[in-house]
């Protein structure tokens, strides 16, 4: 099996529906991540086929669960998942933050060459960002322990917005949760190609109308 034909089959099983140019924009993406991860050390994966599993299929798989409006993704990495994302979801807004200059390099030569108009990034500590726009959701992939990822990114959300927390096994983080904040729901994901457990963690605001 190709690229191509793990990543249509994956979109398959998980119910995401991408057209053909989607499908080769994020073709493009793993392409520029495998030859810029020789030597930037982007991902721990080297392997393409390997990529489009643990990194294009995990996030799309939380697609379903999204909401349309403004998003952060926190510790975005080499701009996961939030390149993915707003390749799916042309028509939702995408900023990327992290603090490390090689990875947001990265992500900003991604954003230029594949054209990418919904998506911004910025170099900086989650904690010392500010905007004065804030998200309708935020969303981390394995950036930190939940219950630290609702704290240094709850000046940055709206009252009526949400977290999005993409993990693995996550039942002893859920007692770390801020006292002002509550879980709504956790939904296990089922990633085709990886075998280890994935979930999603939705969390609001208390008072905010969402829980």
């Amino acid at each position: 099996m190709n690229l191509s034909e793990q990543l249509q089959e994956g979109c398959r099983q998980l119910g995401v529906v991408l057209n053909a140019e989607a499908q080769l924009i994020l073709l493009e993406y793993v392409t520029m991540l495998h030859k810029w991860n020789r030597i930037y050390n982007l991902t721990a994966i080297r392997d393409p086929l390997q990529m489009v599993s643990n990194h294009l299929l995990d996030s799309l798989a939380v697609i379903p669960h999204l909401w349309e409006g403004r998003w952060l993704d926190v510790g975005c990495g080499a701009g996961l998942p939030g390149i993915v994302l707003a390749v799916a979801q042309p028509n939702w807004e995408f900023t990327l933050l992290d603090s490390n200059s090689k990875k947001t390099s990265f992500v900003q030569q991604v954003i230029i060459e594949l054209g990418l108009r919904n998506v911004s990034v910025h170099c900086e500590r989650v904690e010392q960002w500010q905007t004065t726009s804030p998200f309708d959701g935020v969303i981390s992939r394995a950036f930190t322990s939940l219950g630290e990822f609702m704290y240094k990114t709850r000046h940055l959300i709206d009252e009526q917005g949400r977290w999005a927390a993409m993990k693995g096994v996550v039942k002893r983080e859920l007692e770390d949760v801020p006292e002002e904040c509550c879980v709504e729901r956790v939904i296990s994901l089922q990633v085709p190609g990886l075998s280890v457990a994935r979930s999603l963690v939705i969390a609001a605001c208390k008072g905010s109308g969402k829980v």
